[in-house]
């Protein structure tokens, strides 16, 4: 039995205008800040955004007059702050902020974290133009990393389907949360590590694909190792992450950036129907040519053979050259033998026993004749070297320091045999060697000491006589 009651009863619309109405009329102006999540521009201009911190978001909506009028273009990941009225929509039970003035409050923690990775992985060379290779013309396979259950991997095969069939590896992986970056990683190096000729073929080309979403959803695209394995791979890599306004680091460690997945799969591989018509088109532009020089080649040599002359003609000419020459030759022939006959007499008359014997003759006098005058001139040469020779010896007897040592001067040495140049360099109790005129050496001891004599007996009266002092010039003579 149904139990009586006095509360009002709404039907679905009344209930929707006046939870509008309350909110409206409660909230007709607030002033709220917080971070852009995904912006999304209608085909009528209107702005679609969501507000959100750490625990909340706010669906927002900025009318296309009042998207004109801002100062600053909306986008993900900008803090903004937001001045509007808060209202519902009665057609998915929503609450929103109709925004009539929004201005910026500084970046986003996660834009500004994605700058400064951005930054270092840039400085590091990852994104260099240098290091992208150019992608093969006709891949034969082709390796997918995505989710396998999304729209994404339809809409390639679909699309590899209509342009050019070919043979596709799916490496299933999650595209978004916490163990995608690492299951995305995995695939790169896994395809990069198949061997060219095993059983699974290594890819050609590698395409990194998801679908849009916000910076959160896409921000495992962000994460370093997914760049760094992206820059490390050595089969090209197309990325293909969100829509075209959609920007993730791996776009810039990729070879090439595709703005949609299946705009990647067309930079992959070219449209086969074109191909073929470009293929066939060549052929007819071939044989057309071929044909069209054989008839040129055709109508030139029949154009050759009438401008020839007859070959009767021809050989008219060199007919009667021949003959010409032919008589000329007999003549030339006959001239040529009477010459030679006549220089071979004349060779012959210079050979004779006469004349041999005369030339012999004259040899034997001029043989005659030098002998006599190379006796004389031999001895001359050789009084000139000895005078020569007598001349240098004086000279060098002049400049021996044995002259030096026969006026009464004495050669000293020290021990190891150096000649002593100077007194400084002598030192007490050193022993010298005295070499004499006569060859004599004697062994001489230095002394400080004038009463201790510094040279052995046999040696005291070559000291005696030598008791002259030296002159300064000959400091090593003693």
């Amino acid at each position: 039995m149904a139990t009586a009651t006095n509360a009002p009863e709404f039907t679905v619309s009344e209930l929707a205008r006046a939870l509008k109405k309350t909110v409206e009329d409660s909230y007709g102006h607030v002033r709220v800040r917080g971070e852009l999540g995904r912006v999304t521009v209608a085909k009528s201009g209107h702005v679609y955004l969501d507000l959100k911190d750490e625990q909340a978001v706010i669906d927002g909506v900025v009318w296309k007059g009042m998207a004109a009028q801002l100062a600053f273009r909306p986008e993900e990941g900008l803090e903004v702050i937001a001045e509007g009225r808060l209202s519902t929509f009665p057609g998915r039970s929503k609450y929103q902020i109709i925004i009539d003035r929004m201005e910026p409050a500084g970046a986003g923690a996660l834009m500004a974290l994605l700058e400064e990775r951005k930054k270092k992985l840039a400085a590091e060379g990852l994104f260099d133009p240098e290091r992208k290779r150019a992608l093969p013309f006709l891949p034969r396979t082709i390796g997918v990393i995505t989710s396998p259950t999304g729209a994404v991997i339809r809409d390639i095969l679909h699309r590899l389907e209509d342009r050019f069939p070919v043979h596709v590896l799916l490496w299933p992986v999650l595209v978004q949360g916490d163990r995608a970056a690492a299951q995305i990683v995995e695939a790169i190096q896994g395809f990069n590590s198949l061997p060219d000729n095993g059983p699974v073929h290594r890819p050609d080309v590698l395409i990194v694909a998801r679908g849009g979403g916000s910076i959160e959803d896409l921000w495992c695209f962000n994460e370093e190792s997914v760049v760094r394995a992206a820059a490390g791979s050595d089969i090209p890599l197309i990325s293909a992450v969100g829509h075209e306004t959609d920007t993730t680091l791996i776009d810039f460690a990729s070879d090439r950036r595709a703005p949609t997945p299946t705009g990647a799969a067309e930079i992959a591989v070219p449209v086969r129907r074109e191909l073929i018509e470009r293929v066939d088109l060549a052929g007819s532009r071939l044989s057309g040519a071929l044909r069209r020089s054989v008839d040129r080649k055709r109508s030139d040599l029949g154009a050759l053979v009438r401008a020839m002359p007859r070959a009767e003609n021809l050989l008219f000419d060199k007919r009667q050259r021949h003959d010409f020459v032919s008589q000329r030759f007999d003549t030339a022939l006959k001239t040529g033998v009477e010459r030679k006959r006549g220089r071979l007499e004349t060779l012959a008359a210079g050979l004779r026993p006469a004349a041999l014997q005369r030339d012999i003759n004259q040899a034997r006098r001029r043989m005659t004749e030098v002998s006599r005058r190379l006796q004389p001139a031999y001895g001359r040469q050789l009084r000139q070297h000895t005078r020569e020779v007598a001349s240098l010896g004086a000279r060098l007897d002049s400049l021996s320091y044995k002259n030096v040592l026969a006026r009464g001067f004495a050669l000293v040495r020290d021990e190891a045999g150096g000649v002593v140049r100077a007194g400084s360099s002598l030192g007490e109790g050193q022993a010298l060697m005295l070499t004499f005129a006569d060859d004599a050496t004697r062994r001489a001891v230095i002394s400080d000491d004038p009463a201790r004599p510094s040279a052995a007996p046999a040696a005291r009266p070559a000291r005696k006589k030598t008791a002259k002092k030296p002159p300064p010039e000959q400091g090593n003579l003693f």
